[in-house]
């Protein structure tokens, strides 16, 4: 195996299988890159136990400015293997392939010879049947992922609500995520799709799959198998393992009757709630307190040890009964960062009840709920 190529462009592809590897895994050849190079191009995979990326640099791509002299395959060291790439002088760099699996690399006057595995004993990657599948432009996708994935749980004592469960039925796309103290649900209107599909994807996934397209407007072709999806491109294929067990209905949990109702511009609010949060972030309790009534809306941040903060705040219209409401700050910025620079109307049922979030213009299918903090 040889190959001469240019060094940005193929940082870049290991860049991004890189997101697969981890140096924790109980088999050592996972903490390796896989390099496969074939008389079309350069394939580099790398993969854990949750997800593989496998991306391809085809000869034919300009910016690669590839040269094969011969084919091969080899696994290499991920660690080393990316800070040799970053650190190498020249504009281009070689890799060849030579007896007991090292490895020249080549790049002006340096040259570092590393010592690779044996790629007959990397895993083979899933093998996923295209018959459920369906295509999103990559925008839609990391949008879905963005509005949502924040809301799943850290705690591993209930993995299934580590995930994002996604549903297709009916052409309604639907994504929903929540950790039991806030629920993020987003719904997207498809046309013309005969599959339909019920799975939870670990949030780690999405996370690192939203990081690793190129192009917003490239299309990701989703598949699904019995414990594994495939989202695939034109030139990457992102695995990733599903959850196993039921996702809780969580269809039921939203209300759709409300005392109090009160719509915001997002971005004023959540520089506020930022003002607010910067002494309660101090204290024990990380909590801030927002009090509604039909002339005046006021956010209050406390802690005992520094003081505390108060401002009154400008909203849109408010309607409904007064009230007197605690939250978690944190809970409240990640979700109305999920909006964007729109205007969000806010319920309220009760101080102890949940209350929802959702975008002014009723066409987007966008309801958030977070559950209050109790105050004595």
């Amino acid at each position: 195996m040889k190959v001469t190529l240019n060094r940005t462009t193929f940082l870049e592809e290991l860049g991004t299988v890189q997101r697969a590897i981890s140096g924790k895994t109980t088999i050592p050849i996972l903490t390796g890159v896989k390099v496969t190079l074939t008389e079309s191009g350069l394939t580099l995979t790398g993969s854990n136990a949750d997800i593989s990326i496998e991306t391809f640099l085809s000869v034919e791509d300009e910016k690669a400015n590839m040269l094969i002299e011969s084919t091969g395959s080899i696994v290499i060291q991920a660690r080393f293997f990316n800070e040799i790439i970053k650190k190498l002088p020249e504009s281009t760099l070689t890799l060849e392939l030579i007896e007991n699996n090292q490895v020249i690399i080549t790049s002006g006057k340096a040259l570092f010879n590393v010592n690779g595995l044996n790629s007959e004993n990397y895993p083979h990657l899933p093998v996923v049947d295209n018959t459920t599948s369906l295509q999103l432009p990559a925008r839609v996708l990391n949008k879905l992922i963005g509005e949502t994935v924040f809301a799943v749980s850290m705690q591993e004592s209930r993995p299934i609500l580590t995930g994002v469960h996604l549903t297709l039925q009916e052409n309604i796309l639907l994504a929903v995520a929540t950790d039991s103290h806030r629920l993020s649900q987003r719904k997207i209107e498809l046309h013309d799709i005969e599959q339909s599909f019920d799975v939870v994807i670990p949030g780690k996934s999405l996370q690192e799959l939203s990081r690793s397209f190129k192009d917003e407007e490239e299309l990701v072709q989703i598949s699904i198998m019995d414990n594994q999806i495939l989202f695939k491109t034109e030139t990457m294929n992102f695995y990733s393992r599903l959850l196993e067990g039921n996702y809780p209905d969580t269809n039921r949990l939203i209300p759709t009757k409300f005392n109090t109702e009160i719509c915001f511009n997002v971005t004023q609010l959540l520089a506020a709630i930022d003002r607010a949060s910067l002494l309660s972030h101090e204290g024990r309790n990380n909590i801030v307190k927002l009090s509604i009534d039909s002339d005046q809306v006021t956010i209050y941040g406390n802690s005992p040890e520094i003081g505390n903060v108060e401002e009154s705040l400008s909203y849109i219209e408010v309607s409904g009964d007064p009230i007197t409401i605690s939250f978690n700050p944190d809970y409240m910025k990640d979700s109305l960062k999920s909006f964007g620079n729109i205007d969000v109307v806010i319920n309220f049922i009760s101080p102890i009840r949940p209350f929802t979030l959702e975008p002014k213009n009723k066409d987007i299918d966008f309801i958030q709920l977070i559950t209050p903090v109790r105050t004595n």
